[in-house]
């Protein structure tokens, strides 16, 4: 019995370092905190610069990131093709994308499924679970209606 407890607490404490910990750089070589990511739902979306849904994606997730950064609501981006540095950069800045997005894929920190098809976006909650994975292009109001199904409110 006491060996599963010390297990369980075990697991436990890996969790919680690992939430602790930043989530990388963005592609602008700025730290993505812990902090930041605090007590927000997250919307992840996986994109390359060759995908042409995913260009058209982007406007939206812009308005986005405008309308609800200041409501709990934290838009990512993730390169498919694991660009870094100066290309990440140059990538991010030839779609247009105003969003932070991440040097390193966030998938195993959030549990995420391996991406297969572009777009694809994951909605993620304030603990830090993996609630919707949704595949291609989606809408800035698409997405506002996945986050309130999934208990997301504007407070």
């Amino acid at each position: 019995m006491l060996k599963k407890y010390l297990v369980l607490l075990c697991l436990l404490w890996v969790t919680a370092c690992d939430r602790s910990e930043p989530l990388g750089v963005d592609q602008h070589a700025q730290t993505v905190s812990a902090a930041w990511l605090a007590d927000q739902w997250l919307v992840i979306n996986y994109w390359a610069v060759w995908c042409a849904p995913c260009r058209a994606e982007v406007p939206e997730l812009n308005q986005m990131h405008r309308d609800l950064s200041d409501q709990g609501v934290r838009v990512l981006g993730v390169n498919y093709d694991q660009l870094q540095d100066a290309e990440l950069l140059a990538d991010s800045e030839a779609l247009g994308i105003e969003f932070r997005v991440l040097s390193h894929d966030p998938a195993a920190r959030f549990n995420l499924p391996a991406t297969h098809g572009l777009p694809t976006t994951y909605i993620v909650n304030p603990q830090g679970e993996m609630v919707r994975q949704l595949q291609g292009e989606q809408t800035a109001q698409s997405l506002l209606e996945v986050l309130t199904q999934e208990g997301w409110s504007a407070p």
